[in-house]
């Protein structure tokens, strides 16, 4: 789902992974992390899509709601989880979204 209604400006935290083989666990704590980015101070949407590259976007109010986020104790772990198991490699990028605009039938 495209993340709607939000006012610009704010920044968008773009996440781009390649996954290795193995799974052990990562849905589950991709929905968990998902689960608990919601309900942070400053999130304001997310949008999603994996194939063989995966990319999230997730949307914030400012740049100290993306680092305290970064600095979350749960999400530092599912990051050091990230790195020893679920990715080869990944990027993520931050960028503030001056204007935005939509299409759909």
């Amino acid at each position: 789902m495209i993340a709607k209604n939000i006012k610009p400006p704010y920044y968008a935290v773009i996440f781009s992974s390649e996954r290795t083989k193995s799974d052990n666990d990562y849905e589950q704590m991709a929905d968990s992390m998902m689960d608990l980015a919601k309900r942070q101070v400053g999130f304001l949407g997310v949008e999603s899509a994996r194939s063989e590259l995966g990319i999230t976007v997730s949307y914030w109010e400012s740049i100290e709601a993306i680092k305290n986020w970064q600095k979350h104790p749960a999400h530092q772990i599912a990051q050091e989880r990230g790195k020893a198991d679920w990715y080869k490699s990944y990027a993520v990028r931050i960028c503030k979204v001056e204007s935005d605009y939509f299409f759909e039938k």
